[in-house]
Parts: C-alpha cells; structure tokens; sequence
C-alpha cells in the first residue's frame, strides 16, 4: 500500500469510511481510501464536450450527466484550452466608443437627433484616423428639413 499524495509506503490502517477501510500516511498525515476513486472518467467529459458542441445547454448536460452546470462548464473550457489555440488577429483594430450620445439621446423625453445607426471604421489604424458612416436619409426626411435640402 502506497500513500496516494506523497508514495510513501508507510501507512498504516486507520478505521473504516461507509465499509471501506481507510489508511493513514506516517510521514505526510494524509487520510485516504484506496477503492475510493473521485470525479468522473474522461468519457463522460468528453461527451458532454460533444453534447455542448451539439448544441445542448450546460444545464441540461448536467442534469442527462447528474453533474452541475458550472462543472460541465469546466469541463469545457478545460477541453478548449488543451486542443485548441487561440487565434491571433492579423492586425491592429481600433475601437471608437460612441455609446455617450446614445443614451443621451434615448433619456430626452423629446425626438432629436439622428436616430439612425452611425458606425465608426478605422480608415488609417497607424495614424489614428477614423471615418463615420450613417445611414442614407429618405426621402420623408428630406422633406422635413425646413428649406427642403
């Protein structure tokens, strides 16, 4: 009998747990049952990998596996981080914020502004230039305008 923390083969016996004779480490103290095996086979991870893959949620894969979602949820991202490598981007983006004018605009009780979608593209990443694109008016809207432009 070997010690399962530290290999050491003195241990000594040390009462039962549910029926199963327990042991005791003399060097390390650690307590421990050999036929007690804890956590779940690798098949089981890796179906619910694939389960997860296939669209199931991890709630659900919990409750087919009777494990939590959070562990089925390590499981996965455990499975992600040793058979998969994370892209790199291919260049250098750049992210304009316009979220201030948005909720300024949705707090007034008033309709001003735009209300259309402006989207912000980088035209030159090294330079730090960016250029806006917002939607096309219609027709109705110039209409509105009060010389008709």
């Amino acid at each position: 009998m070997q010690c399962t923390k530290c290999a050491s083969g003195k241990v000594h016996k040390s009462g039962f747990v549910k029926g199963a004779q327990r042991y005791k480490c003399k060097e390390c103290g650690r307590q421990f049952v050999p036929s007690r095996h804890h956590g779940r086979s690798e098949t089981e991870k890796l179906t619910a990998v694939l389960l997860y893959i296939n669209g199931l949620s991890l709630r659900t894969i919990g409750r087919l596996l009777k494990v939590t979602a959070a562990g089925v949820l390590k499981w996965v991202r455990q499975y992600a981080i040793e058979n998969y490598e994370k892209p790199k981007p291919k260049s250098n983006a750049v992210v304009i914020e316009l979220d201030e004018m948005w909720h300024y605009l949705h707090s007034k009780k008033t309709n001003s502004g735009f209300g259309r979608l402006i989207v912000a593209l980088p035209v030159s990443s090294s330079t730090g230039n960016a250029g806006v694109v917002i939607e096309k008016p219609s027709e109705k809207c110039l209409t509105d305008l009060p010389n008709g432009k």
